[in-house]
């Protein structure tokens, strides 16, 4: 990896492509440390320190904005409603024969997706930044805290509609910058900003459970925890980047004098064919009990029960409904995400076949059939991973989000090997010898 990016930076292009992509991430980090117009900054701090990084109602999506979602940035919504959108609006393209139709016409229909995405992310954004403000105003944001209810001093109608527009203007920027490394840097922008945003609170996370450390003042748990999270990142890239390869065959036509098909290729099914969206979905699914009780402020037995079993990670209730429902959305998301019937009428319509297998229905069943297979271990290895966190937090006193736990290692894994195959990939173009010297 390091020699692909010493490469990189020899190549005078590629070196204005990273340097313009490092420009943008500085950009990104100082917007998560601009606190919003109304907000008492010193009482933010003051709960912040408080609180440390025991705020497990809000930990996903304060993971998602680099810790700016609990210092009430302008960037406090990060990258998550663009995310939100987009899958919502993959689920919908499964439903909406419409959206389908565009997904099916190329370039022109995933533009127009993609328009729909923007119209959809700045929505999710003023929904969740009003949500950010009247939690804040109300103390909820960070329970126990003495100046909680401080933190928004102003509660004018005109102060509220001020905060709401610029966490919403932060989000479309955040995009904007997103789409800026896409075009002009290195790509995947958005990936890059979600790495840089969990990536930022790694060293504090691990520095806090050396502070917490018992054992010769906390450096055997900091070092436990960094060979858990070497074994864990070799685990992650050893399962990404298993496939079960199906051969294709094409068969040759003649088309007037010239020979056409009779090439051999194969169909790449990933172990972990739905990537992290399953723990994003199973852990989002487990917040709304513990949001319930919070604002519903209810001491009736039902919330009692909630707040006994599923607030805290580590209970054995949580646990189980947390693996299950891992377990339940990858195979959700694989459904919809692979169609075996479209993937075998293509083939059919350009006169491929699986040997053995019988072009047509008989393709989809075996390709349906070899999806659930790998989709079995693919799931367990999702749950594995992301109940480390989970151990970690009965072991060493850690929070949720701990450093190398599930959603984190794997969008950090994931991105780091999708940049350096597309860097590697961006070389070749540009070194490629040809076949004579």
């Amino acid at each position: 990896m390091l020699t692909a990016f010493a490469r990189a930076f020899k190549t005078p292009d590629l070196r204005k492509k990273l340097l313009f992509t490092l420009g943008i991430i500085v950009l990104f980090r100082l917007g998560s440390h601009i606190p919003v117009p109304g907000v008492s900054y010193k009482n933010v701090q003051i709960c912040v320190d408080q609180a440390g990084s025991s705020n497990g109602l809000f930990g996903l999506v304060n993971m998602f904005s680099g810790g700016a979602l609990l210092q009430i940035t302008i960037f406090a919504l990060g990258i998550m409603p663009y995310i939100t959108a987009s899958i919502i609006l993959q689920l919908l393209t499964v439903v909406i024969p419409k959206l389908e139709t565009l997904k099916k016409e190329g370039q022109a229909g995933t533009a127009k997706i993609t328009q729909y995405t923007r119209y959809l992310t700045v929505a999710l954004a003023i929904l969740q930044g009003t949500g950010l403000v009247a939690t804040a105003r109300t103390g909820a944001l960070f329970q126990g805290c003495p100046v909680a209810s401080q933190i928004v001093p102003d509660r004018s109608v005109f102060t509220t509609i001020v905060m709401v527009v610029t966490m919403t203007a932060g989000t479309c920027l955040v995009m904007w910058l997103g789409e800026l490394v896409t075009d002009r840097g290195i790509g995947n922008g958005m990936s890059i900003l979600m790495f840089i945003s969990i990536a930022a609170g790694f060293i504090g996370a691990l520095w806090q459970i050396k502070l917490q450390g018992k054992i010769a003042d906390g450096w055997v748990e900091f070092g436990v925890v960094i060979l858990v999270g070497l074994a864990m990142v070799a685990l992650v890239v050893f399962v990404e980047q298993a496939q079960r390869r199906i051969p294709v065959q094409y068969a040759k036509r003649m088309i007037g004098r010239r020979a056409y098909g009779g090439t051999s290729t194969y169909i790449p099914l990933k172990v972990n064919q739905a990537g992290v969206i399953p723990v994003i979905f199973a852990s989002s699914l487990l917040y709304i009990p513990a949001l319930v009780v919070q604002f519903s402020g209810s001491t009736a037995d039902w919330a009692v029960w909630i707040q006994k079993h599923f607030v805290t990670g580590d209970h054995p209730y949580y646990i189980a409904t947390y693996f299950l429902l891992i377990v339940f959305f990858a195979f959700f998301y694989v459904a919809i995400s692979f169609n075996p019937e479209e993937v075998a009428d293509n083939m059919k319509k350009y006169g491929g076949f699986i040997p053995g297998i019988r072009a047509g229905r008989p393709t989809a069943e075996y390709l349906s059939y070899v999806l659930n297979r790998i989709t079995w271990p693919g799931s367990l290895y999702l749950g594995l991973i992301a109940l480390v966190p989970t151990m970690a937090l009965a072991g060493f006193g850690a929070n949720q989000n701990f450093p190398f736990g599930g959603t984190s290692i794997l969008i950090i894994v994931g991105v780091g090997l999708e940049t350096v195959k597309q860097i590697e990939s961006q070389l070749q173009q540009r070194n490629y010898e040809g076949f004579l010297r």
